[in-house]
């Protein structure tokens, strides 16, 4: 199974464009394999992570928010970013470390 982590590219959310962008340097830090969805450009894709996302872990109001992350069609988890030194890129920026509900390595 691939690891898809949904983003949105024209996100005017600088919040949620850096989370995105931190999903996606852990995943290549660590060499995991990973497909980018663009819900901004599929409504398909939109709709079938809406209707995936377990009813417990919708938000009270609204639609959930990128980035979401799928081990296949099994939902793993919205990702809250922890900063770590672990990782690091060799620019020596600090790497944040995405945690979800099925953490480590999303399931594998």
């Amino acid at each position: 199974m691939v690891i898809r982590v949904f983003i949105a590219s024209s996100s005017g959310f600088v919040a949620i464009k850096k989370k995105q962008q931190d999903v996606v340097r852990f995943l290549e830090a660590n060499k995991i394999e990973f497909e980018e969805v663009d819900i901004t450009m599929s409504e398909e894709q939109r709709q079938w992570m809406y209707k995936n996302i377990p009813p417990e872990k919708k938000p009270a109001q609204g639609n959930p928010l990128p980035p979401q992350i799928f081990n296949g069609d099994r939902y793993c988890g919205h990702v809250k970013i922890l900063p770590t030194g672990r990782n690091s890129p060799p620019n020596g920026s600090s790497l944040a470390r995405p945690i979800s509900s099925s953490h480590p390595r999303f399931g594998h």
